[in-house]
């Protein structure tokens, strides 16, 4: 077998616009989450105690994914993006979030029922579309992800990321030429993508191309050092080197 799932993206922090609250105390708080999350989460809490609202609720949601509960996090998320009176796009930007977090918490389920309240509210943001496609193929639902990311490709057909989330979905699917193409596309756009070169590393492993697949896993290496996709592409040298791979 090869290693090669997607990975989740990670989570936006500070959020980019439309943001659900405005503010001094919120921006201050945001601006926190990078460089100090526990000064974040202390701010919002006490904020949030005395009637910060959303966005003491966010940015507390915020810090504690930051601080590494994201299960915790993306319940908050979800829960203040259901009861919020914040504009549409605001909100689904929120159940984004909340996707991103309950993957990250390895709850693909809940993750794609978040990604569906964000779409019902926002359907043709790309980023939102590709967000739930991960959490769709995170429990074998290749073809819905497929759809997803097809949708997605329709808003902007320039995104190599969801052209390589979508090859490996058609190579879970069977469909390795549909696979070659996409990944092929994601290349000429972007040609020093890693996550690329991994995933056309595996479909070249199982056409038995070897050697193209070694120069696409170290080419995935030495564009990504120290990441997700350098380890999973290590993994696929090592058990290249093992002996033939029967997946």
């Amino acid at each position: 077998p090869v290693a090669g799932t997607p990975a989740a993206p990670p989570l936006p922090v500070p959020p980019v616009p439309p943001r659900i609250a405005t503010g001094p105390d919120y921006e201050h708080c945001l601006d926190m989450l990078t460089n100090d999350p526990a000064g974040a989460n202390a701010f919002a809490d006490a904020w949030e105690a005395t009637g910060g609202g959303d966005g003491a609720v966010h940015c507390h949601a915020l810090a504690i994914i930051t601080l590494g509960d994201p299960l915790k996090g993306a319940a908050m998320l979800e829960h203040l993006a259901d009861g919020s009176h914040a504009p549409p796009l605001a909100r689904a930007q929120i159940y984004g979030q909340a996707t991103q977090a309950w993957l990250m918490a390895d709850d693909a389920g809940h993750a794609y029922t978040a990604g569906t309240k964000a779409l019902a509210l926002a359907p043709h943001d790309a980023e939102l579309l590709i967000e739930r496609s991960v959490a769709a193929a995170t429990t074998g639902r290749y073809l819905d992800a497929i759809d997803d990311l097809t949708q997605a490709l329709a808003v902007d057909p320039r995104r190599a990321d969801a052209l390589t989330l979508r090859a490996a979905a058609w190579r879970y699917e069977g469909k390795l030429d549909q696979a070659r193409d996409d990944v092929d596309r994601a290349l000429a756009i972007d040609p020093d993508y890693p996550e690329a070169y991994l995933e056309r590393g595996i479909l070249r492993q199982r056409r038995g191309d070897r050697t193209g697949a070694q120069a696409d896993w170290q080419r995935a290496i030495s564009l990504s050092p120290d990441t997700a996709t350098a380890d999973l592409a290590q993994q696929n040298l090592a058990l290249l080197e093992a002996g033939p791979s029967t997946n």
